[in-house]
């Protein structure tokens, strides 16, 4: 619920800032506090820590980016279900089972639903997602990686900063840039809490899971964030599916419920 009511808040923003410039102010904000908060500098970071943190940071912030060009172009629940290809392919192939790439073809399918018969606005935002949906594969595998090393929260923080770093170029300048931001305390709290509420609690929470779960099963258990993304694109920004675009979605959970899998053993489990 937290990390679509801040996605909805994004889109609000839209109206007086470019999507770039939003995205960075939610990783940038997102970062900033949980450094502040955990006091990161203290502790001791490596060169292979600092490695893979911002490998992680960057995947995550180039996420948050796409979503956003996705979402200011799509609904937010067909936007969430297109990028649900993400975390189903490393699902998917972390099994290697038959019915997990039933599952996998489900999906693509329910995809080619929401996408195959869009205009053309739309179809360039379901390319966005697409590329959202591969970094949020990318987010899972080095999202796992960081919080098993014992980096978690403060990898999180740290990383989200790098990550605004190299999405800077996208937000800073022109029309609805920084500088319009800046200009307006509102808004510029609006971003910030928009970062608190779709990376700070949700993305908190993940490194927290992903210290005690394997990849492909943290995958598995995001289950309800398409169901979730529709509910409050339908409720807050009154965006209604039209028949399609419900079959294109009820695919994707489909495949996520066909996916599914047994608890997880002992040896998936760190103490």
């Amino acid at each position: 619920m937290s990390q679509y009511l801040g996605a909805a808040t994004a889109v609000e923003l839209f109206a007086e800032l470019r999507p770039g410039t939003v995205a960075l102010l939610r990783v940038a904000g997102a970062g900033a506090v949980i450094i502040l908060l955990r006091r990161s500098w203290r502790r001791h970071w490596s060169a292979a820590d600092l490695g893979w943190t911002a490998a992680f940071g960057i995947a995550l912030a180039a996420m948050n980016l796409f979503f956003y060009l996705a979402i200011e172009r799509v609904a937010l629940g067909n936007s969430v279900a297109i990028e649900f290809i993400g975390p189903i392919a490393v699902a998917a192939f972390g099994t290697r089972t038959l019915r997990s790439g039933g599952a996998l073809a489900l999906a693509v399918g329910g995809v080619v639903a929401l996408a195959g018969f869009a205009p053309p606005e739309a179809q360039l935002g379901a390319l966005f997602s697409l590329i959202a949906g591969a970094l949020w594969a990318g987010y899972i595998v080095l999202g796992h990686r960081v919080a098993r090393a014992g980096m978690a929260v403060d990898g999180l923080g740290v990383g989200m900063l790098i990550g605004a770093l190299v999405i800077s170029p996208a937000g800073i300048g022109g029309d609805g840039g920084l500088g319009a931001a800046a200009s307006a305390p509102l808004l510029l709290a609006a971003g910030v809490a928009a970062g608190v509420l779709s990376n700070v609690i949700p993305y908190g929470i993940d490194q927290l899971v992903m210290q005690r779960l394997a990849r492909e099963r943290f995958a598995l258990l995001q289950a309800l964030l398409p169901v979730t993304a529709t509910l409050i694109g339908l409720m807050w920004l009154s965006q209604v599916p039209n028949a399609r675009e419900v079959v294109g979605i009820a695919a994707v959970i489909a495949a996520i419920v066909i996916n599914r899998q047994s608890d997880p053993a002992p040896s998936d489990v760190v103490p």
